[in-house]
């Protein structure tokens, strides 16, 4: 399961799946500088999204 307090390189790495999200919502995380220190919350606030929206989805992806 996904958490807001993970960090953005954390997520991609355990879970690939969720690269599709993050871009789906014009999140470029993958190539971000902050990526590896940076909360997901963090990165997901910083571009305006509902943090727990995001978490669904990418948590709806994760468990498929």
């Amino acid at each position: 399961m996904v958490t807001k307090e993970m960090s953005i390189q954390d997520v991609v790495t355990k879970y690939p799946e969720a690269i599709q999200v993050l871009q789906s919502l014009g999140l470029g995380c993958i190539g971000c500088i902050a990526a590896s220190g940076e909360s997901l919350e963090k990165g997901i606030s910083a571009h305006g999204l509902d943090v727990d929206d995001v978490l669904k989805k990418i948590n709806d992806v994760v468990k498929e």
